[in-house]
C-alpha cells in the first residue's frame, strides 16, 4: 500500500516509483555510514524495505528514509537523511513522524538503528540506548563498499 502525508511545500510517499536513485546514491555514498555503496545496493536496499522519499511540490526528492521490517514484530531504520538545501524545516521530524504512524508498522516489539549523530532526533520519538547491550550481537562490515570497490579497481 502507497502512503502519502502533505505539508505545505513538500510530501513524504512510499511510492517506490517515485524514488530518485541518483539523489539517493548520491547522498548515502559519502555518508559516513555506507560510503562508496554501489547504486545497485541501493537499489536493491529499497526494493527489501519500505521506503519514504521526501519531495517539494515540484517533485524534487529531498530527503529519504527506508525501514526493513516483517511489518509484525521488528523494524530497522537506516538510510535517514534530508539534503542540506532542506535542513532545518523540521522535515526529519516529520519524517520520522510519518514512518512511526505507518499502520503496517504499529504494535512492533522491538525498533532499532544506527547512528553517530542524531541520537537527539530520535530520542524524541522514543529511541533509547540498548538496556541490555550484552544480548544484542552483530557482524559489522562498515567499510565493505569501500573493500568492494578497491578490488573492482585492482580488477581493471
Amino acid at each position: 500500500m502507497i502512503h502519502e502525508f502533505r505539508k505545505p511545500g513538500y510530501v513524504i510517499s512510499t511510492n517506490k516509483e517515485l524514488l530518485q536513485f541518483d539523489v539517493i546514491h548520491n547522498f548515502l555514498k559519502i555518508s559516513y555510514w555506507s560510503p562508496a555503496i554501489p547504486m545497485d545496493i541501493v537499489k536493491r536496499a529499497a526494493e527489501g524495505s519500505i521506503t519514504f522519499g521526501i519531495y517539494k511540490e515540484s517533485g524534487e526528492q529531498v530527503g529519504y528514509a527506508r525501514v526493513v521490517s516483517d511489518c509484525a514484530t521488528f523494524a530497522y531504520l537506516a538510510d535517514v537523511f534530508v539534503l542540506d538545501s532542506e535542513r532545518g524545516q523540521g522535515l526529519s521530524k516529520w519524517l520520522m513522524h510519518c514512518i512511526l504512524q505507518l499502520p503496517e508498522l504499529q504494535n512492533l516489539r522491538r525498533w532499532s538503528l544506527a547512528t553517530r549523530d542524531a541520537h537527539g532526533l530520535y530520542a524524541q520519538f522514543g529511541f533509547v540506548p540498548l538496556d541490555k547491550p550484552e544480548i544484542m550481537m552483530q557482524i559489522a562490515r562498515p567499510d565493505i563498499y569501500l573493500e568492494m570497490q578497491a578490488n573492482t579497481e585492482n580488477k581493471q
